[in-house]
């Protein structure tokens, strides 16, 4: 006998075999067992999610000879004929291809006739949506009054562009995707029938990859069986069938984006490529991990929103705690539309190492999201105390020459490791405030200038105003002793007077240079800039 593919041979025969639908198989099992059946259905639903196996097994179950708490008993003369496809009375059509105002006449036609076992004849219209406006029309009347004996089940995966007219006549069920626990324990179940062994890891790393589709778990597992035949299956073969990673590939890559490392980036690359993965594949992946991190940082509870084991949930919180909201957003948008434009390309591993590149170097980078990361960079050296060093020393009747090579402008001293602490954690003071105080906080900037002073920079008088009364003082004083377990002096000051302050730090000699000639000492000096 030829070989069945395993998503037919497991397709489940009675009710509680449907995974993942306990909502739409009590419905229609209390309707069987009640005498309450319907007309016409519309089952709606992703591929793969038991919309035409709970179609069937409906349709015998209605037809049953002796149906056992609603579902099929797949023992007497009916379920048996149903089961070896030969009934007469179940008529699958599929609408994608006999779509046209004829093949619905012919339905129309059909359905006169009572059926020839059993009580019911039923229509099961597969991707309904198909059909053509005139064919819906068409269907119209047959559906809100079929004769007592005819049932219509229409299945789609589109149901917005079924016409309200049919969807009035019929009662509507939402098939969920599965959940990838109920993947993983239904295969692994098949697999101890089928006396195949395979990896814990492996049966997990499909079942995620399945995205909620039984069918599509089954036809990657068949796969994997097929290209390792009489082996055991472990997760490195599954990734090889797939042409996907390791997991621990997408934690390396973030970390080296974020830290502007582009030869570790290409490293990474390199060995994908050589690797034999799908570059496709990676990108989806590597979204799917970047939006993973992003639940963690932005909700409460999201260890429990992750589908994940614990382990990779803690690897993926520790990481989570090293990148921002904002860096995350622009890394998911950047690899959102590469994954479009990469998809029709012939050079992919190209266009995927210019966008890394670009993430590296935002100089490379002339849009104004990259203008802004270039922005943020430098305000991070700034906080962090910068050398400013003239490569030339420049001699002008109008300049005044430095006495020594190279001039060097002292800006404040190095951050205090427990204020730059509280300057690090300034985002998490905003939930102590309501929505015009969150909007105040969000554009103030905590600052350091000298001695134990945390200042905080106002960009206006308004906010200043603001953020020093008393009760708002005492909730930043709250929320940094509580968010760093330490108390900080603070000041709070706008942004003309941190100019001010700030200007000091250069001595006289040196902005007498500054000020002799300025646009022709820009023109002239090469300034390099590290970190102090």
């Amino acid at each position: 006998m030829s070989y069945t593919a395993l998503y037919r041979k497991w397709r489940p025969k009675g009710f509680q075999g449907v995974m993942g639908q306990q909502h739409i198989v009590k419905t229609l099992t209390n309707q069987i067992m009640a005498s309450r059946i319907a007309h016409a259905y519309l089952f709606c639903g992703t591929r793969g999610t038991g919309k035409t196996s709970t179609a069937k097994i409906f349709a015998k179950a209605v037809n049953c000879e002796s149906p056992v708490d609603g579902s099929p008993c797949n023992e007497c003369s009916v379920c048996k004929t149903i089961n070896e496809n030969r009934s007469m009375n179940i008529i699958e059509i599929d609408a994608a291809s006999n779509n046209g105002v004829d093949n619905i006449r012919e339905i129309r036609e059909e359905v006169k006739y009572t059926p020839t076992e059993g009580k019911y004849k039923v229509y099961i219209i597969d991707e309904v949506h198909m059909l053509s406006t005139g064919a819906f029309n068409a269907l119209l009347k047959t559906l809100e009054e079929p004769p007592e004996h005819v049932i219509f089940i229409l299945a789609t995966t589109e149901p917005h562009k079924i016409p309200v007219t049919i969807l009035s006549r019929c009662q509507r069920y939402d098939f969920k995707r599965i959940s990838i626990k109920t993947i993983a324990d239904t295969l692994i179940y098949y697999m101890d029938e089928e006396n195949i062994n395979i990896e814990k890891n492996a049966i997990l790393y499909i079942a995620k990859v399945a995205d909620g589709s039984m069918r599509d778990a089954l036809s990657i597992l068949d796969q994997c069986i097929a290209f390792y035949l009489g082996e055991d299956i472990t997760i490195e073969k599954v990734l090889d069938v797939l042409g996907a990673v390791d997991t621990q590939i997408f934690l390396d890559m973030v970390y080296a984006i974020n830290k502007k490392d582009a030869k570790k980036c290409m490293e990474l690359t390199d060995h994908i490529i050589m690797q034999g993965r799908d570059i496709n594949q990676f990108i989806m992946d590597l979204i799917n991990h970047l939006r993973n991190i992003l639940i963690l940082k932005s909700i409460k509870d999201g260890m429990q929103v992750l589908d994940m084991s614990q382990e990779n949930i803690e690897e993926i919180k520790e990481q989570a705690d090293k990148v921002s909201e904002e860096e995350i957003i622009y890394y998911i948008k950047i690899f959102s539309e590469l994954e479009v434009k990469i998809k029709y390309s012939s050079r992919k591993r190209i266009l995927l190492e210019v966008e890394l590149m670009k993430l590296c170097q935002p100089s490379m980078d002339n849009t104004s999201i990259g203008l802004l990361q270039r922005i943020k960079d430098l305000e991070q050296k700034i906080e962090n105390g910068v050398q400013v060093v003239a490569a030339n020393s420049i001699k002008s009747n109008n300049i005044i020459e430095p006495s020594k090579e190279k001039t060097i402008i002292n800006l404040p001293k190095a951050i205090p490791e427990d204020i730059k602490k509280a300057i690090n954690s300034w985002d998490k003071l905003v939930e102590y405030f309501d929505s015009i105080g969150k909007q105040f906080i969000k554009g103030a900037k905590p600052k350091y200038i000298d001695g134990d002073m945390l200042y905080i920079v106002c960009s206006d008088n308004v906010g200043k105003k603001y953020l020093s009364q008393e009760d708002n003082i005492s909730k930043i004083n709250s929320g940094l002793e509580t968010v760093n377990q330490k108390k900080f002096n603070i000041k709070i000051i706008e942004q003309d007077e941190y100019d001010a302050m700030t200007g000091e730090a250069i001595s006289n000699h040196e902005q007498e240079i500054l000020n002799a000639n300025y646009d022709e000492l820009i023109s002239k000096v090469n300034f390099d800039v590290t970190i102090q």
